[in-house]
């Protein structure tokens, strides 16, 4: 899997992806990641990215130009990407679903905004998809890049040791994940649920599936529309709901 991002803040990061699980993989040979300075792309002394918004207004928009040149420098250099993508609040939100799609991918390069906003035909003719991380803004796209990265370098095979690991974790499934406990079995007057302790493998599992689906029919009930629940998880919902409606 091979990332491109690039930034006017490439020290940034590279400090992100330095340590953990994406580090790993780069450091196993299973995720390549280049990160590339934006300035390096610009025709003026000053290095300059950004100039005043046509119309007024506050703040700066990032130019085209240098945009547009790191990723032809990019497709040159490191060959042809299968998506460029532009971080930006106004994006498609990015989900596990998404984060899924891109693993299956080989090239991605990630364009990361900073000011008031980027020139709009970065969108429309440099740009293949654009993603949002959340309903918020931050100063940059670069936390949204390693977002990214970490997101879908974790389900590229051999970079998180545990597959089953990355299987049963949150909205692999749909699903929120089920709760988890270790030592002690004791803490703050709250004790591990009795069927963690019992050794029975198989009340283990339906307490976990049946705690995770409780959990997302608490917390998040509109992921239960599209998650992909076999028979069992059917029939567990269905008595869920069903002592719901008996408590007081």
């Amino acid at each position: 899997m091979k990332f491109d991002i690039v930034t006017i803040f490439p020290r940034m990061v590279a400090a992100g992806l330095a340590e953990g699980v994406v580090s790993r993989g780069i450091d196993q040979g299973l995720v390549d990641v280049a990160v590339h300075d934006l300035r390096d792309y610009t025709a003026d002394r000053h290095r300059s990215v950004d100039d005043v918004p046509y119309g007024g207004g506050p703040g700066m928009v990032m130019k085209p130009e240098p945009l547009a040149r790191a990723v032809d420098d990019i497709r040159a250099r490191r060959g042809a990407p299968d998506a460029v993508i532009l971080l930006s609040p106004q994006g498609r939100r990015f989900t596990q679903a998404e984060a899924a799609r891109l693993s299956r991918l080989e090239h991605v390069v990630l364009l990361c905004g900073r000011y008031e906003g980027v020139d709009d035909r970065v969108r429309t003719a440099v740009a293949t998809d654009e993603l949002s991380i959340g309903d918020y803004v931050l100063s940059g796209g670069e936390l949204a890049a390693l977002v990214v990265v970490d997101a879908v370098s974790r389900l590229v095979p051999g970079v998180v040791g545990d597959a089953q690991s990355v299987e049963e974790e949150s909205f692999s499934r749909g699903l929120l994940d089920y709760p988890h406990y270790t030592r002690p079995p004791e803490f703050a007057g709250q004790r591990v649920p009795a069927v963690l302790l019992s050794g029975h493998h198989e009340e283990v599992r339906r307490w976990r599936k049946k705690t995770a689906l409780r959990r997302t029919l608490e917390r998040r009930p509109e992921l239960l529309t599209s998650a992909a629940l076999d028979d069992e998880e059917r029939a567990m919902l269905e008595e869920i709901r069903k002592e719901q409606e008996r408590e007081p």
